[in-house]
């Protein structure tokens, strides 16, 4: 037998059930009837506690993970439970609103920083890892500057419009005169500003050129090679990774087995594919997403879950995202608002939301 909600079960088996994961989720170990008997406002036998767990075994949503032993959720049992959840998600408390007033309070922090105190914060307040993908559209170019340093070497400054700052340095065959290295970058903030790097080197290609007529030779090689040093597909359109509290998530797993998978599971989050992976899960659903084990490949097998949820620029399009990853029997009650909460301040102190 299998049931689409909890709605099919009867109401005592609703409530049995509900104790039971949340039993689970506080110790992270199987619950036995006994334990379910003994809570104050219970009025059913253990015996009778047995049959109806019986029930919910026989509905794929309890397993006894050994012999003898109490049971736990499955798969599909928690996620129904933590589906319920998301229909009446907490608030969350006054001091851990303070915490998150303290970062919506500072000013002058670049993107990389504010993220980072996101992820800082979260994990300190959830006690799990938390995890932070940094805005990954292509962003518009509010201002291009170029610096020389020693010898025939510059530095070209990208800032884009949400504050992200890109420095690349480019190596150069003689040295450039400051008055060149002043024309060329301010022909490229007349010529480019508001636009995106993909934008820009098709605005070269159509308007091939036309730079070399209206600049000498000096500048038009200088604007050639500062377009060249940021478009040649190593930077500016990956996501970046931040995630802190990893020997939070350690300390909940028990198991050396596991520990081991908790680590690869680390080492994959750091490659790219795989954080564009959970950015496209999240994009897709258009909002908060819950991973639990196997509903996605990066959890399977560790005895993790994931609570992520994006953040959008000013037209409402997905940037980023930041999540919490924890045990599989973590507080999604207490997790959920925060990540929720997370997101929101981001988009609130980039100007966003």
């Amino acid at each position: 037998m299998s049931i689409a909600s909890l709605d099919d079960l009867t109401k005592r088996s609703q409530g049995i059930f509900n104790r039971i994961v949340n039993s689970y989720l506080e110790a992270g170990t199987p619950v036995g009837s006994s334990v379910i008997a003994e809570q104050a406002d219970v009025n059913l036998s253990s015996a009778s506690i047995r049959s109806i767990m019986s029930e919910l075994e026989m509905a794929g949503l309890l397993f006894s993970p050994h012999r003898s032993a109490g049971r736990i959720p499955t798969q599909e049992g928690l996620r129904l439970f933590v589906d319920g959840l998301m229909e009446v998600r907490n608030e969350l408390t006054k001091s851990e609103q303070a915490h998150f007033a303290g970062m919506l309070a500072t000013r002058g922090m670049s993107v990389e920083q504010l993220l980072e105190t996101a992820s800082r914060t979260l994990s300190g307040l959830s006690r799990h890892a938390s995890l932070v993908m940094s805005p990954t559209e292509e962003l518009a170019i509010k201002h291009i500057e170029f610096v020389p340093v020693q010898d025939s070497r510059i530095l070209v400054i990208l800032v884009y419009d949400n504050g992200h700052v890109e420095n690349r340095l480019i190596s150069l065959p003689e040295q450039f005169a400051q008055p060149v290295i002043d024309e060329a970058a301010n022909y490229m903030n007349q010529r480019f500003r508001g636009r995106t790097v993909p934008e820009i080197k098709q605005l070269v290609s159509d308007e091939h050129g036309r730079h070399k007529a209206e600049l000498d030779t000096l500048t038009a090689d200088l604007v050639a090679r500062g377009i060249a040093c940021w478009s040649d597909g190593e930077g500016g359109a990956e996501a970046s990774l931040i995630i802190n509290g990893q020997g939070n998530l350690l300390e909940d797993v028990r198991a050396v087995d596991d520990i081991g998978r908790v680590r690869v599971l680390f080492d994959k989050l750091e490659m790219q594919h795989h954080a564009e992976q959970l950015m496209g899960a999240v994009a897709k659903a258009d909002g908060l997403q819950i991973f639990i084990g196997s509903d996605h490949d990066l959890f399977a097998q560790t005895g993790c879950a994931m609570v992520l949820s994006p953040y959008r620029d000013s037209e409402r399009q997905i940037i980023g995202a930041v999540g919490v990853i924890g045990p599989r029997h973590m507080n999604y009650a207490k997790i959920i608002p925060m990540v929720d909460y997370t997101s929101k301040a981001i988009q609130r102190v980039l100007g966003m939301g």
